[in-house]
């Protein structure tokens, strides 16, 4: 498995819109279940698709201010950026499956 990488209010910038390649931003907390639930096919995808895109996970507790602009209502929020625009988002845990149709054609359409 794949460790995911955290960014903060501070480091999104740099980390998430300013990236080489597609980041998919899991915004999360650590009193939501399905937040947890989710991490194993994150990680999954992030090992998958190393070479494609990056993973990585912002805590909306402790960073409001990325959250706040993107208005990010419920967690866990999936957020795809690409060359520093949202491409895709959805709200909710979804299986692996799923999410990797999701973000083939997220990216498909981004290119």
């Amino acid at each position: 498995m794949t460790k995911l990488q955290s960014v903060d209010d501070t480091t999104f910038d740099e980390l998430v819109l300013r990236a080489d390649k597609p980041v998919l931003v899991d915004f999360w907390a650590e009193w939501c279940p399905p937040c947890h639930q989710i991490v194993p096919v994150l990680e999954q995808i992030a090992a998958e698709r190393k070479d494609q895109l990056t993973v990585v996970k912002l805590n909306s507790d402790e960073n409001p201010v990325v959250p706040s602009h993107y208005r990010v209502m419920a967690l866990p929020t999936l957020m795809l950026f690409h060359r520093g625009e949202l491409i895709w988002s959805v709200v909710g845990a979804r299986p692996r499956a799923w999410l990797n149709k999701e973000l083939d054609d997220a990216l498909l359409t981004a290119v």
